[in-house]
């Protein structure tokens, strides 16, 4: 199985913005730890970050034919980007929506995802190995 893992605005900055929210670890730890997990579980994956979100859609886009499900962190891009929600609708890729923080508890505009509807199912608030849950789910799914 092959995934990529897709992340958006700021999380490049992990470990340095925001600990008390975001944790300690920094972004390349963070990609070292899917690495990691993804290979024990016998799954191929890609990292790819943006903080523009052109970008993110071009990869969605580019994603079809080549992976069997996405990871996704659209961070600020949640609570707003029609467009990556149709991205993720138009390739039909299994997604799996991440966030670090639980944004249900948050202020209010970071309580509503659009993308969310676009994926199969999210998972937020448990800091970094979020990711590692959704590519179980991922796995599961297949």
């Amino acid at each position: 199985m092959k995934i990529i893992v897709i992340n958006g605005p700021n999380i490049n900055l992990l470990g340095t913005r925001e600990k008390e929210i975001y944790g300690k670890a920094g972004y390349e730890q963070l990609c070292s730890l899917i690495r990691e997990q993804a290979k024990d579980m016998g799954v191929d994956v890609d990292i790819f970050q943006s903080n523009s979100e052109g970008a993110i859609v071009d990869k969605i886009q580019e994603s079809l034919g080549s992976y069997e499900g996405i990871v996704i962190n659209p961070a600020a891009y949640t609570h707003y980007s029609i467009a990556i929600h149709d991205a993720l609708k138009a390739v039909s890729i299994p997604a799996v929506e991440v966030h670090i923080s639980n944004i249900h508890s948050r202020e209010e505009f970071r309580r509503k995802s659009v993308t969310a509807p676009a994926c199969t199912g999210q998972i937020c608030g448990l800091g970094i190995h979020g990711y590692i849950l959704a590519i179980h789910a991922l796995k599961g799914i297949q």
